[in-house]
């Protein structure tokens, strides 16, 4: 017991070193993400006798990250969901729906395709990889284009593809982990069989997750009490997960489908005012916390990775990853219609790695052949991806000149 009251107490520390970097970037307004691993870097290459045992249960223990992917998971999407306008996404559902559906598959077959052959990853571990390296997290990004006055149409489709694309990317991170090698075997009737597995996967999710949302939508239709409110959409997001899960179907569609019917539909017939003030700074403050641990715990990783002749496959690694994106956006937005080569260019380098990406590469059992391999992979790409991409997205948005200053009022939070 007193060994755990030890690691509390340095976690502590470190949550309070990470909310102090915060606090410093948002002086600066800079986004907190990219300083966090930053910061996460420097503790992970510098030996701090009293932090040691915090930062090892951090990236090696099992609790950590079953806790990880079982509660920050939920929160994160939830939060994401819950305030994302159903009305906004309508407007650009050919972009988004193109993204998060279209560009995600051929993200992850180009990805899979180059680690197994340039790399020469075996194909499960190849294909794990690739499903990990099409998810989008848009934390950063996000918070540059709203200190920039990005227009709203180009912050609804980043936001709307990123929901949604988590959602497919985990529905192939579960089918490349479990299924791909024997529905291979199976030849054209295993491909036939991973189709239905992630329509499956995905129709499920969207079932388990429409029908929470609408049933918490109405209980809250009898209550004013914002913090009975708050508590429901907790419920909610945690019973539509893992109900999800318990049947065998995509638990993060679940949370993210429930949070837009919640945040839209029960938002309207059942909060007050008040109450969707408080459920957003509540879910802000939440999200708040999980993001400055996931994103240090980035920069924590680097003490247990091995980079030592690796430099050569992790380059060839970042190259696939950049590469596989530019790709697959523009083949999937090559049908829509008259949609601007400057919005393109922004959504590429914009669409960068993050904390899904960890989370679920961290949740791969320790049997999990070439987990090691993933981990390291993962690690130098988000990395890559947080840093230099998320430092030079600013440059970028300034020189196309898409920036709108009479949205920029609009763009901010609430």
């Amino acid at each position: 017991m007193h060994h755990f009251n030890e690691i509390f107490i340095q976690i502590l520390i470190l949550l309070a070193i990470s909310l102090t970097v915060i606090a410093l970037t948002k002086l600066m307004n800079r986004p907190y993400s990219i300083a966090l691993v930053l910061v996460g870097l420097i503790l992970g290459l510098t030996e701090i006798p009293y932090l040691d045992e915090a930062e090892h249960f951090i990236v090696q223990s099992e609790v950590f990250q079953v806790i990880i992917i079982s509660l920050f998971l939920p929160v994160l999407l939830g939060d994401a969901s819950l305030k994302l306008s159903f009305s906004h996404l309508k407007e650009e559902k050919g972009p988004v729906l193109a993204l998060a559906v279209g560009g995600t598959l051929l993200s992850f077959l180009f990805i899979g395709i180059g680690a197994h052959y340039l790399i020469g990853l075996p194909i499960i571990v190849a294909f794990t990889f690739a499903a990990l390296m099409s998810a989008t997290d848009p934390i950063s990004v996000i918070s540059i284009f709203k200190s920039l006055g990005v227009p709203k149409k180009l912050v609804t489709i980043i936001e709307g593809e990123s929901l949604f694309n988590d959602g497919v990317a985990v529905v192939l991170f579960q089918i490349s982990t479990v299924y791909l090698v024997s529905y291979m075997e199976m030849g054209l009737a295993g491909l036939g069989h991973g189709i239905l597995l992630f329509l499956k996967f995905s129709f499920g999710g969207i079932a388990v997750g429409g029908i929470t949302g609408f049933i918490f939508s109405q209980i809250i239709r009898a209550y004013d009490d914002y913090p009975l409110e708050i508590a429901f959409s907790i419920v909610m997001f945690f019973g539509s997960y893992f109900i999800a899960e318990h049947f065998h179907v995509s638990g993060v569609i679940a949370i993210v489908v429930a949070g837009l019917i919640f945040g839209n539909y029960g938002a309207k017939v059942g909060m007050s005012e008040t109450t969707k003030i408080n459920i957003d700074s509540f879910f802000d403050t939440i999200t708040f916390f999980a993001n400055s641990l996931i994103f240090l715990m980035i920069g924590l990783e680097i003490k247990n990775i091995d980079l030592t002749q690796k430099w050569g496959y992790i380059a060839i690694a970042i190259v696939i990853v950049l590469l596989s994106r530019t790709l697959a956006l523009y083949i999937s937005l090559a049908p829509v219609r008259g949609f601007s080569e400057k919005y393109k260019a922004i959504l590429n380098w914009g669409g960068l790695k993050g904390s899904l990406s960890i989370a679920l590469a961290l949740s791969l059992p320790r049997t999990f052949e070439g987990r090691e391999d993933i981990l390291i992979l993962t690690f130098s790409v988000v990395l890559f991806s947080l840093l230099f991409q998320g430092l030079t997205i600013t440059p970028l948005i300034n020189k196309l000149k898409v920036t709108d200053k009479k949205e920029n009022v609009d763009s901010n939070p609430s």
